[in-house]
């Protein structure tokens, strides 16, 4: 699982920092902060329907693991400005030995999906709110097919490069007129058919390239 584009620097997150990341607020916190850009711990608990106090605690939490930071030059000494740090982090379930690890890589996974299926369903659900010309321009699309493990990699692969092509040059920058903030997802992963009977696996395997 990983978040904001799988990276050749993407950070694998160490025990501590996923551990820091498996609270809800955080993981809202850590997800506001990437779809929405930079934002006070007010503006962040208005969004959440968290006190600002509670907001301050939990960024100072995911601050200490490297994973949100101060915007330099921005804000007050009463009032600070907080941006997530760029750059894709991993929390691949095989990238941890330690069953606690692996139990808050899982966590963080579900954390995220439960706050993109939230927009998604804030898109799906205001049309109006969205507008005519914004909502022709979007796209929700859905393939399924049989694919070997190689052809899967081959097509997250491809998913890279096109990541890589178009929308990397477009994060970070500051916004045109006119411009909206844009969220999209891919998601390639074999289906689990619990009255299908289960393929042939080899006594040992490896996981990853």
């Amino acid at each position: 699982m990983v978040d904001d584009s799988k990276q050749t620097n993407s950070r694998i997150l160490e025990a501590g920092a996923l551990r820091a990341m498996a609270h809800p607020v955080r993981a809202d916190l850590y997800e506001a902060l990437s779809a929405f850009g930079p934002a006070t711990a007010t503006q962040l608990g208005q969004r959440l329907g968290e006190s600002s106090g509670s907001t301050s605690y939990h960024l100072r939490q995911l601050a200490k693991h490297g994973l949100v930071r101060e915007v330099e030059g921005r804000g007050t000494t009463r009032e600070r400005w907080w941006e997530r740090v760029p750059g894709g982090i991993d929390v691949s379930y095989y990238d941890h030995d330690d069953e606690a690890s692996r139990v808050s890589a899982q966590m963080v996974a579900r954390l995220w999906e439960r706050s993109r299926a939230a927009l998604l369903d804030d898109f799906q659900n205001n049309p109006e709110t969205v507008g005519p010309e914004w909502y022709r321009a979007s796209t929700l699309d859905t393939a399924n097919f049989n694919a070997t493990v190689d052809e899967l990699r081959n097509v997250v692969r491809a998913w890279h490069d096109f990541d890589h092509t178009y929308l990397q040059p477009l994060r970070g920058r500051e916004a045109e007129p006119g411009a909206r903030r844009i969220q999209v997802h891919f998601n390639a992963f074999p289906l689990i058919d619990t009255q299908a009977p289960a393929p042939d696996t080899q006594a040992t395997a490896s996981q990853g390239d």
